[in-house]
């Protein structure tokens, strides 16, 4: 069975509930399609907006980040069940924002999938190197790595589930994109390992996404690679142009 293409966007730290409610009222033509999935990713304040808004389209409603204690004295944190209470069904983690400015490391990102996974979440994990890791040739090792100790103790039936996203650091937000063959290699790098990790037929379904400055000008050579299941999304998400990402084959 070939692997639904998943257009996924980030909305990141933009949009109040009243501007949630009125983009997706208007994106919602725009993205309608039998062959893709469609996920916007929201701040947490947005999600019971967006759910409302969602329903009866084919867009479904993520967080952005999650804790990975039930509940507690976490002051500002949310929890997987305050996610899934609140109409989210998947949830990002490990984005290199969250890495960078919050210190989430390799060991939360795992603590994160499970509890997402405990939580019939479905989790979206992000990996990526930067320029200099690029440069130094440790591409792969780095990534490897992150995916790995990301996925510990996921067994093989749960990790059909995760969503991977790669995103080179270098290529959020800059402007600047993997070309759809460097981008190819390193998903199918990914795929490899999975390989290594769960045998074949897991790493067959486990869907790779790739991030970093996907637009409606690149997004149909990106998809069209054998290991890329669709995009993470950030900026041209949060536009009705994300429809011709979502789109991409017509």
């Amino acid at each position: 069975m070939a692997r639904r293409i998943l257009a996924a966007g980030n909305w990141k730290m933009n949009k109040t509930p009243s501007e949630t409610k009125a983009l997706i009222a208007e994106m919602a033509p725009a993205v309608a399609s039998d062959e893709v999935d469609v996920l916007l990713c929201v701040p947490a304040i947005d999600i019971p907006a967006a759910v409302e808004a969602a329903k009866g389209t084919n867009i479904a409603i993520g967080g952005e980040n999650l804790y990975f204690e039930e509940s507690g004295a976490y002051t500002g944190e949310i929890s997987a069940e305050m996610l899934v209470d609140a109409g989210a069904t998947y949830v990002i983690m490990g984005h290199s924002e969250r890495r960078d400015y919050f210190g989430e490391t390799d060991e939360d990102v795992n603590k994160k999938v499970i509890k997402a996974l405990e939580h019939n979440l479905v989790p979206v994990m992000c990996c990526g190197e930067s320029l200099t890791q690029r440069e130094q040739g440790i591409t792969m090792d780095w990534i490897r790595q992150q995916v790995k100790i990301g996925l510990l103790n996921v067994s093989a039936e749960d990790v059909k589930k995760v969503v991977i996203a790669y995103e080179p650091i270098w290529a959020i937000g800059t402007g600047k994109t993997a070309t759809a063959d460097q981008a190819e290699e390193v998903c199918k790098g990914i795929r490899d390992l999975l390989r290594e990790l769960y045998g074949d037929a897991v790493a067959e379904e486990v869907r790779v996404l790739y991030g970093g400055s996907v637009n409606p000008g690149n997004a149909a050579e990106l998809f069209a690679k054998e290991d890329i299941d669709g995009g993470l999304v950030g900026g041209a998400s949060l536009k009705t142009s994300f429809g011709e990402i979502v789109n991409y084959n017509k």
